[in-house]
């Protein structure tokens, strides 16, 4: 009888790890992407936007259109807060259509769009977001709590940014979160945070990019994210990421290291925007805040990155570049 109930607890265990590791690997999905016959890359970055086309959604999405069609972009990136206030319902929610499919409607953003999740979006039934019956309803969308897009000159990985705030889970206030799939929180911070490390260590790509929501340097309302400054920023240092891109702050924004190569950029202005949200922060790193609506572009090639940033009418706020240590970073 001893000999039986150790041989089922070996057993158990064993399963365990097993499922342990499996969900483990599967926190970071790879995806291919290719890039453009020239081996060059170009794709636009939006955040906090789902809205039914108020507060200057459409018009940066026409503007998006226009820009698009410009650049001749690969794919779009959301850095989360897809739907406001709460989320999607479910899978059958209209503001999928009425936020998503209705709004970006110009061809050029008929391209693979690659989202991750932001705290709003939590506040809903976060598997609508990432079941693949939203990708039968409008083919270009692709959610998942975390992922990499490997481009060949790029890699692009994303980060599940949310879990990691600590006063979700203990001043929630009015909102509740769906935590299904994320419990036990310290286990799934754990592997992820592992499997980014490890991620990025393997990665031979050109360029190495981290999207996530929420802010990790800003000078906006929410500012810097105490536990991502703690947690993630000495991964991306240690693995000499190029550059950090979030939204939550409802602005673009533009921060450099003074210690590293390493850029943040927020690009949180893809509808409701907050003026006059502005902390003092030292001038020498603060390239760009901008407390208006618009979206970023970002070019890449195997030398160089070209970012850019756009208001509702296609002006453009701000340009920045960076190239291996032979060439000079140039701020436009």
């Amino acid at each position: 009888m001893e000999m039986k109930t150790t041989t089922i607890a070996s057993v158990l265990i064993s399963v365990l790890v097993v499922c342990s590791l499996s969900c483990a690997a599967e926190l970071l999905r790879r995806f291919q992407h290719a890039p453009k016959a020239d081996g060059s890359l170009s794709f636009l970055v939006l955040g906090d936007w789902g809205r039914r086309g108020a507060f200057n959604q459409s018009q940066v999405a026409l503007q998006m259109g226009i820009i698009g069609e410009k650049l001749d972009i690969d794919f779009v990136i959301s850095t989360g807060d897809n739907f406001y206030d709460n989320g999607l319902t479910g899978i059958d929610d209209p503001n999928f259509e009425d936020s998503f499919t209705k709004i970006y409607t110009a061809p050029s953003l008929q391209k693979q769009w690659y989202n991750v999740l932001g705290n709003h979006d939590y506040r809903g039934d976060v598997e609508a977001q990432l079941s693949p019956v939203l990708r039968e309803l409008d083919a270009k969308w692709l959610c998942l709590r975390s992922f990499i897009v490997d481009t060949e000159i790029a890699e692009l990985f994303f980060v599940d940014t949310t879990p990691f705030v600590d006063k979700y889970f203990t001043h929630p206030e009015d909102a509740v979160y769906d935590w299904s799939g994320i419990l036990p929180r310290n286990h799934y911070l754990s592997n992820l945070l592992n499997d980014l490390d490890s991620a990025l260590k393997e990665s031979t790509a050109k360029w190495k990019i981290v999207i996530g929501h929420h802010t990790i340097r800003s000078a906006g309302y929410h500012g810097e994210t105490k536990e991502l400054v703690t947690q993630l920023l000495p991964i991306l240092l240690e693995n000499n990421v190029d550059l950090y891109m979030n939204g939550h702050d409802h602005c673009l924004e533009h921060i450099s290291s003074p210690d590293s190569p390493l850029q943040f950029v927020t690009s949180g202005g893809g509808s409701k925007a907050w003026k006059g949200e502005l902390s003092l922060y030292n001038p020498s790193e603060m390239k760009l805040y901008y407390d208006g609506q618009g979206f970023m572009s970002v070019q890449i090639t195997e030398r160089r990155v070209d970012i850019a940033f756009y208001d509702i009418f296609g002006n453009v706020l701000h340009k920045w570049a960076t190239s291996n240590q032979l060439y000079p970073t140039i701020t436009m």
